[in-house]
């Protein structure tokens, strides 16, 4: 209906007039819960409206720093910006965990980049090559127990993607399809996709 087409815009999410839209399923929202569990320094790459960062502020330490990635760059109204004021009112309404705003594309964030980071979650661009500079850029920053986890990277029953998104290709190249890497998948739920090292003397 046309109701509901307008009520998705973010607007309506700043204005309290709905909860966030969500861009993974119920099960994607508990793994992202249940693996940020205890983690003190995290970075989502790609941000929306604000509902997977609810997810992690929920378990993670409540000492901790959740940084978040994006330049809400596709606001038709850059004044307004309401995407931007969405993901800023639902992320703030929950107390705890130390927020950081970064509003600026990933690989301009990673130029002055620091910190360790023992769980990254990438859901930025989808382009292939973007996708592979996100991992290439960020994952030297996780530490050797640490948690990459990709989005709209996995094909499944009833799902949106497909073979030809980014994330998926990617993913298969590089790990699901290369015995050779140091990283391996170790946890997959709907389009997510868990990462970390390979112990050590594994095959």
């Amino acid at each position: 209906m046309w109701t509901s087409r307008v009520m998705k815009h973010p607007f309506f999410a700043w204005a309290g007039l709905r909860l966030p839209i969500a861009q993974h399923t119920a099960a994607e929202h508990h793994a992202l819960e249940k693996y940020a569990l205890g983690c003190k320094s995290l970075v989502e790459i790609g941000v929306a409206e604000g509902a997977s960062a609810i997810a992690l502020q929920t378990t993670m330490d409540p000492q901790g720093t959740l940084y978040l990635v994006d330049p809400f760059h596709l606001s038709r109204v850059r004044m307004l910006n309401f995407l931007r004021r969405a993901a800023r009112r639902a992320v703030s309404t929950k107390a705890g965990a130390k927020l950081v705003w970064i509003e600026a594309f990933s690989h301009e964030a990673v130029a002055v980049w620091d910190q360790p980071i023992d769980f990254l979650l990438v859901d930025g661009d989808h382009r292939e090559e973007a996708v592979e500079q996100d991992w290439n850029d960020w994952h030297r920053y996780v530490i050797e127990n640490g948690t990459v986890v990709f989005h709209d990277a996995r094909i499944f029953p009833g799902g949106w993607t497909s073979a030809g998104y980014g994330p998926v290709r990617f993913v298969d190249r590089v790990f699901r399809n290369n015995p050779s890497s140091s990283w391996v998948i170790f946890k997959e739920v709907d389009s997510l996709v868990f990462v970390r090292r390979r112990e050590r003397g594994s095959a």
